[in-house]
Formats: C-alpha cells, structure tokens, sequence
C-alpha cells in the first residue's frame, strides 16, 4: 500500500483578466431583424469556408496565410469582418487542439486502469487508491474487448494530433446530432433548422483602442444607440453614411454600466457580439473587455483575521468559520442550490448559493478558502466500474463553473479566495473534528467538519487537532499539546475568561476565579486557594 500523497501549498487564486455583459435588444422593427438576418448569414458561410481552410493548414499555418484569407475575405466583406473572422477561425481551431488532447488523455488513463486491472487475478480486491482485478470472467472477456477498442480510438487521435488535423463543427456537436432525434428533444425539423441558422450566424467584432466608442463595426454610443458596418454586398441596405445601419432599439447595460460607459467614452476597445435566442423570439447583444491582472492579496494578509472554509458538494455548500488559530467560531453554515432543469436554472441556483456565501463573507471581512477540485479524469467508468451513483455524483458537481463564479463575484467585492489542495480533507476532517465539534444542540455533518478542515490547511495549521501524545506525568516539560494556538501567542496560557451572570450548577476543579493562579492550586509549598495558612510539617502534640 503506497504512502500519503504530498500536499501542495495553499495559493491566492488570481481575479477575473475579463468582463462581459449583455442586454437585450428591444423594439426590434422587422426590417431590422431582416438585416441581422441577412449580415449574420452571410458573414456565418464566410466564417465556415475560412474555419475550413484553416483546418486543413493544420501544423503548417503561418502569419503569410493568415494575410493571404484575409484578404479574401475583405473583398466580400470589409477589412474589419475579415479579421474578426480569421481571428474566430484561429481560437476555434486552438480550442480545438486543447480539446484533442485532453480526448487523448483521456483515452490514455482508461488503457492504464483496463491493462492494470486485467493483469490482476479475477475476483482481486483493490487497494484504497488502485482498483482490483474484475469480478468476474465475464466481464474481464469485455473489458478485454474494450481495451481494444479504446486502443484504436488512442492510435487515431494520436495520429491526428500528430498530423494537426481537428474535427469542428460550426453550430455545436450536440446540435448537430440533435437532428437524428427529433423527437426526444421535442422539435420539429423546421424548429431544428432555426436553431441551426442561428448558431451559425456570425455577428461578432473585436475592439480597437483609439477608434469612436472603442468599435468600428459594431458601434454602440454611451446613449445606448447600435449601428452594424455593413459588408460591401450588402452595402445597398444601409441607412446611414459610411455603409452603416442604426437599430431602431436602444441597449442600457444595468450590470456594470459604468465601467462600460466609461471606456467607451474613453474610446477604448470593446468586443461585441449579436446573437437570437430562437426559444424566446430574442435578440440580445453582448459586450466583453480585458482588465488589467489585479494585485492579489498575499496569503498572509488573507490569514490575518482568519477565513471561511468551504466544502464544495453536489447539492450545497458547507461553510464554517475559523478564527486564526484555526478554532471553529459559531454554527455551521449551508448554502444549497439544485441543479435540476435547465442550464439557466442551475445557473442561477449556483448564483444564489453564492451571493449567500459571499455576503456572510462581507460581514465578517473574511476570506473564502475552497477546495482546488479538479475531476477531468476522476468520472471515466475505467476507474470507477459499476458504481454509476458515485460517477454521476462526482460529474454532477459544478466545480470549474463554481470556481469561475465564485472568483468573478469575490473580486465585485473586494474579497480573497484561498485555493487549498483537497487531498484527504474529507476524511481528515471527519476523523479529528467531527466528534469533538457534535454537542446536543449541534450536530456537524462530514461536509461541516471538511469545512474545518479545508480552512485549517489554507490557515496554514495541521488538520489534526493534537500533536503531541498525553504528557507522561503532571509535569509542564512536554509544553502546549495543541495547535490551537502557537508559542509566541499572547496570554495562551492564562485561564478563560470568567462569564458574568448567575451560576446553576457548581464549580468544577480548576474553574474558580483563581483557578490561574499558581498560588491558589493545592500544591506543595503554596497555600490553599481559600486557606490564609499553611499546615505545620509536625503534628499536633496534646
């Protein structure tokens, strides 16, 4: 049986580099959908032929054929669309290459756990971090044949990495397969064929710093007016100088206004993009820009007034607060969401449950230590087999849309996010913080004692509560047993403060008013606590 993993260190994670916003775009006259209609077909077919012919450069793509397809596509557009289409088809293929490889990956990890895992006798239990052996001959004879197949598929995509070919589809996989199951999906082929239309439209433009509002083909002015730079076939629709065309509706961003009013009136770059939600019947136009890195707040500045421990789980999360000792201070917290229904609702639940968090947070001043989950090659059936309930427990949790959530709201608010390895903090926590934190009015679940857990660690403290074993005899030589509190910790060792009020029950030993007095214990050469004298060494003589 190998030993513990190395526990990494605890790390301030780095705010958000970007900002986007978005807002609907009302009143829309016909004749204006018309147009969008029109422009964003016509630039989505230049967008599929261009991602095409970047595609099949693969490896062997330079600056030289970057210029050589814009300047195809400038003549059946304008210089503008044509870098922000060449610009798309280079991060569509980028995305796509990371995507290959994290496949191959994959597939890699699940030939290791199947190859393992065959080599063992069948029927061979395993250890806590290695699976055993199948259990049975049945199912060794068809993981036998997955290998196989999993081999195969491994040796395809590695010869495709290899040669820098990639497989897109413009309007999404999913979509795409949705045509051949119209009925479980509950759509009619003409509903398919709008939303097919519609997400491979192309009506999107990059910023430029220096220029009018910070855009010159999609240009919003601080009083909310939109005006798209028609491409040169389409030039004849146009309805104001320069080839341009106004929408008839006005945008007003609530979110972030003012940061976004005051770049474009500070005509710095701001990125745009125009897109139909055919369910609703809806136009809305997003606005994005960078932000320069934020300067993130030493993790000693984090530890200063003690933090939040948070325990990420697939229906809540588990909050405790700890001082900075790392003594948990008050009543656990819990914070649910439900992320049943569709993807705006588990949105929006996650939303919730963290607005919740963060101002608990604010209140106290507090930073929120989490756990850094990462479960990209912990839900693959290779290392998990049967057990179908823990893989769609650990698949159905939000970690990385928690995260970037979770980042993005904290710095809104000026509060630090502590990431913290989670190796072990479940099992830890609950081992050494469970029982002694349960009393008859409060009774911490595993998920509260994690919480305590995860913030001791980024406190920097043990997770276990003592170090030291029992003092061998009533002497002080062994020093403080706990870690609650260090060495050089002020007043450590003076008694607790007295509670005023009445007393209904009796004092126990050692709880008196001078119980730190080290005159006042029963000691040898030191007077009794409420005796003025001292018994003589003789007895008495009569």
């Amino acid at each position: 049986m190998g030993g513990l993993r190395e526990v990494a260190a605890p790390f301030v994670i780095l705010g958000p580099s970007g900002a986007a916003v978005h807002d609907r775009l009302k009143h829309l006259t016909t004749e204006d959908e018309a147009v969008l209609h029109l422009v964003g077909d016509h630039l989505g077919r230049l967008a599929s032929r261009d991602l095409k012919e970047r595609c099949a450069e693969g490896l062997e793509h330079d600056s030289e054929q970057w210029a050589r397809r814009k300047r195809a596509l400038t003549q059946v557009s304008s210089s503008r669309w044509a870098g922000s289409i060449t610009k798309a088809a280079h991060d569509q293929w980028a995305l796509a290459r990371r995507g290959q490889l994290a496949h191959i990956q994959s597939l890699e990890a699940g030939v290791r756990t199947i190859a393992q895992r065959l080599s063992l006798p069948v029927g061979e239990k395993g250890t806590g971090r290695t699976p055993g052996g199948y259990r049975s001959k049945r199912e060794w004879f068809a993981k036998k044949r997955r290998l196989h197949v999993l081999t195969d598929r491994l040796q395809a995509a590695r010869a495709d990495w290899e040669a820098g070919v990639v497989h897109v589809v413009r309007g999404g996989q999913r979509l795409l397969n949705t045509r051949h199951h119209l009925g479980s999906a509950q759509l009619t082929e003409a509903q398919w064929r709008t939303r097919w239309q519609a997400g491979r439209r192309f009506l999107q433009a990059d910023g430029e710093s220096g220029k009018l509002f910070g855009n010159e083909t999609i240009r919003v002015t601080p009083g909310g007016e939109v005006s798209i730079k028609l491409p040169a076939p389409l030039a004849h629709m146009a309805n104001a100088p320069n080839g341009r065309y106004v929408l008839a509706c006005r945008v007003a961003f609530a979110h972030r206004g003012e940061q976004w009013a005051d770049r474009v009136q500070a005509n710095r770059a701001v990125a745009y993009r125009i897109h139909e939600d055919t369910a609703r019947g809806r136009w809305y136009l997003t606005a994005s820009w960078t932000t320069p890195a934020v300067q993130s707040v030493p993790l000693s500045a984090a530890r200063t007034d003690g933090l939040i421990g948070v325990d990420t789980n697939a229906d809540h999360l588990a909050a405790w607060r700890l001082d900075t000792h790392g003594n948990p201070v008050g009543a656990p917290h819990r914070f649910d969401y439900d992320l049943s229904g569709t993807a705006a609702h588990r949105d929006a639940q996650i939303r919730h449950a963290l607005i919740g968090l963060l101002h608990w947070a604010r209140r106290h001043h507090l930073a929120i230590a989490i756990e850094n989950l990462d479960f990209t090659a912990e839900t693959t059936r290779e290392k998990h087999g049967r057990r179908k309930t823990l893989r769609k427990l650990i698949a159905g949790m939000p970690v990385a849309r928690l995260r970037a959530r979770l980042v993005s709201m904290a710095a809104e608010l000026g509060i630090t996010v502590v990431a913290v390895d989670p190796a072990y903090t479940s099992k830890w926590g609950a081992q050494h913080w469970r029982k002694p934190l349960t009393s008859k009015n409060r009774k911490p679940t595993r998920h509260d004692a994690a919480a305590v857990a995860i913030g001791r660690r980024a406190l920097g403290h043990l997770i276990r509560r003592r170090t030291t074993p029992p003092p061998a005899h009533r002497s002080d030589e062994q020093g403080h047993r706990t870690v609650q509190a260090g060495s050089g910790t002020p007043e450590r060792e003076e008694p607790r403060p007295r509670v005023p009020g009445p007393r209904t029950r009796s004092v126990r030993a050692g709880r008196e008013a001078k119980a730190g007095d080290q005159d006042a214990q029963h000691r040898s050469g030191r007077p009794a606590e409420h005796e003025p004298w001292q018994q003589d060494s003789l007895p008495f003589q009569s």
